[in-house]
């Protein structure tokens, strides 16, 4: 029986689609069979897509020190249909970021706190000048989230 991941993420610029495709590629690591990637946009993903996964990761540009509305707009959406529904799931973030990055995590970390998942790893922050050579951590969010969940620890 394979678990299932969600990869929900925003972008405009493209930074942050970079940066979702690495971890869509970490995710879907050869050496991982026994986890199905979903992959949504912010705007598309609802909540029979956070009900459906066993874990999800979340990617944002921070906008003028919030995540994206795109994705407040989806945890609008969906936190009422999963409250009390997906407590325990593991989480990550990623974020991309033109300032420092701490007002956009926060923001999701607290409504996601509602939910009462819990955070497995501590988010990718790619704040100011976008460094290419980074990408390699976005990589291994999704392979260690895949990872996580195909081995029953998280």
């Amino acid at each position: 029986m394979s678990k299932h991941l969600l990869i929900v993420y925003h972008t405009q610029s493209g930074t942050t689609s970079r940066m979702a495709e690495a971890v869509i590629r970490g995710a879907r690591d050869p050496a991982i069979d026994g986890v199905e990637v979903r992959v949504r946009s912010a705007l598309d993903a609802d909540a029979d897509d956070l009900l459906w996964a066993d874990g999800f990761i979340l990617g944002t540009p921070e906008n003028f020190g919030y995540m994206s509305g795109a994705m407040k707009y989806f945890l609008d959406r969906t936190f009422y249909a999963c409250e009390n529904r997906v407590n325990g799931r593991p989480f990550a973030l990623f974020v991309r970021a033109g300032n420092d990055g701490t007002g956009a995590i926060n923001s999701m970390r607290r409504i996601l706190t509602g939910l009462a998942v819990k955070e497995v790893q501590e988010p990718i922050l790619f704040a100011g000048e976008f460094d290419e050579s980074r990408l390699v951590e976005c990589e291994e969010l999704g392979l260690t989230m895949a990872a996580g969940l195909e081995a029953g620890i998280f």
